[in-house]
């Protein structure tokens, strides 16, 4: 148990833990923003009244404070929801960062030419198809750089489920750290393995930003 060979093993379990979370958080986090975006973007006072209370509340409250909430209030009553503490990591993680990933969508959509909308009104296109073709394809890549970052900012905030008792890679170092007493090893090992995760993040958004870019560049030109 003293030597770093046997330590790295631990951590590494640890480590799946984390990478799961993340991964599902992300795929949560993805679909609130697109959610709280339609909602705020609603023809509907209620439906846009609801998107803004859901993005203020979670964008303007701790994640902290979110997940003891979720996993501490809730079971007792008039909730008597009882979730496991994974779930309450993907919930917890994806709707904070949903919130955030909605004004990074909204700000997006909104930086698109009005001449882009203009001149798909000229040519009859539908609500549905102008989205889907003109719109969308060129929000994207202005939302991809700021949805990278916030997709490693969640990947930190994952260090914050430990403390919800779920055995991820912070929850294993500290574990190792009161078993040997080998803080700076451990801890330098933590943060190697989380920078190299983030490296992860961004290599795999930078390739899909570069074909997102060279898809769109090949449909202007046909």
């Amino acid at each position: 148990m003293g030597d770093l060979h046997e330590l790295l093993p631990l951590l590494m379990k640890g480590t799946l833990v984390t990478i799961e979370i993340a991964v599902f958080g992300i795929l949560m986090a993805i679909v609130m923003a697109g959610v709280a975006t339609i909602l705020r973007t609603s023809a509907w006072r209620v439906l846009r009244w609801t998107g803004n209370v859901y993005v203020e509340v979670f964008r303007g409250t701790s994640l902290l404070v979110q997940l003891f909430w979720f996993f501490f209030v809730l079971p007792l009553p008039p909730f008597n929801l009882a979730l496991t503490p994974f779930t309450v990591a993907i919930v917890g993680l994806g709707l904070h960062y949903g919130a955030y990933g909605s004004e990074i969508l909204r700000g997006a959509l909104r930086s698109v030419p009005g001449g882009q909308y203009e001149a798909a009104l000229a040519l009859n296109m539908p609500a549905s198809a102008r989205m889907r073709r003109i719109v969308l394809p060129q929000a994207m890549i202005n939302a991809l750089p700021p949805a990278t970052n916030l997709m490693i900012e969640l990947l930190k905030g994952t260090s914050l489920v430990s403390l919800i008792t779920l055995s991820d890679l912070t929850f294993r170092a500290r574990q190792l750290d009161e078993a040997t007493f080998k803080t700076a090893e451990i801890f330098a090992l933590t943060l190697a393995i989380y920078f190299v995760l983030a490296q992860i993040v961004v290599t795999i958004m930078r390739r899909f930003e570069r074909r997102v870019s060279y898809g769109i560049a090949q449909r202007t030109v046909r």
